[in-house]
């Protein structure tokens, strides 16, 4: 036996879609599985843990590929979890259904919007144990600002206050409403106009200080920013025919930030 699949990295949130938006990007974790009676996988390794509730490891090999940036806000947990996922699916002789390896796999990963979106591919929204797919680009191209810093999750959640403001909460329940017509509707004016929260963003910008410095001088051509999932990256929302342009203003102004033009990736986790 031999299984090849690939998982996608991530952006989730984008803005006020808090827990329930994200969307693929073109940055691809990788795993293999071959049969390989002398080794034993890591029973705690994400991927092999939700291999593991599909099909049995005994006898396989697991060999990874990692592109994604580990504690960066992309997703690199969702891609490792989808890896696992699909490949026991595959494994099992099981058609991988997205919702269905959702439901297995969101405690593992304990986001469901940035795996729901490594599953599907494209820009979805989640709720509920349900996946929607509701565009298969944005309509703006993102530029990833990934600093050397690393975020854990778990402290960039404990960060959110458990209570907020009705105010800020009927904020960002506008942007949010703003961000679904932008999606459903392909537009960049509106797109700008969602990409502001009061929800989560407030109380990660430290952990994310490139999110104040690039709003208070967005290069031309880029309509927004945003975190992505719980930072430390940043996301620059740029139009498509601005990319390049904006990218390189962005690395000279930023150095040694890594700066990364990432496109919507079409498909998600599954074989290749």
């Amino acid at each position: 036996m031999r299984i090849r699949v690939r998982a996608p990295a991530t952006t989730a949130n984008l803005g006020p879609g808090f827990d329930c938006a994200a969307a693929a990007l073109d940055l691809w974790n990788e795993l293999e599985v071959r049969v390989a009676a002398s080794q034993s996988p890591d029973p705690e390794h994400l991927a092999v843990h939700a291999f593991a509730r599909l099909a049995s490891t005994e006898g396989l090999s697991f060999t990874f590929t990692d592109r994604i940036p580990r504690e960066r806000g992309l997703g690199s947990s969702a891609a490792t979890v989808a890896l696992g996922l699909v490949a026991g699916a595959i494994a099992a002789g099981r058609e991988p259904v997205p919702e269905e390896l959702l439901a297995l796999g969101v405690d593992l990963e304990g986001h469901p919007d940035n795996l729901a979106a490594a599953l599907t591919g494209g820009v979805c929204l989640t709720w509920e144990g349900r996946i929607v797919r509701v565009a298969d680009d944005l309509p703006a191209r993102a530029i990833a600002l990934i600093p050397p810093e690393r975020v854990g999750t778990k402290a960039a959640r404990a960060a959110l206050p458990e209570h907020v403001p009705h105010a800020d909460a009927a904020y960002t329940a506008a942007r949010a409403t703003l961000l679904g017509a932008a999606l459903a509707g392909g537009s960049a004016e509106l797109f700008a106009a969602a990409a502001d929260d009061r929800i989560h963003e407030p109380y990660r910008a430290a952990g994310a200080p490139l999110l104040a410095v690039v709003r208070a001088r967005l290069p031309e051509g880029a309509v927004a920013a945003t975190i992505s999932g719980s930072g430390p990256t940043v996301i620059v929302w740029a139009r498509p025919e601005a990319v390049d342009t904006c990218a390189a203003v962005l690395r000279e102004r930023l150095a040694p930030t890594a700066v990364l033009p990432l496109r919507v990736a079409s498909a998600g986790a599954g074989a290749f």
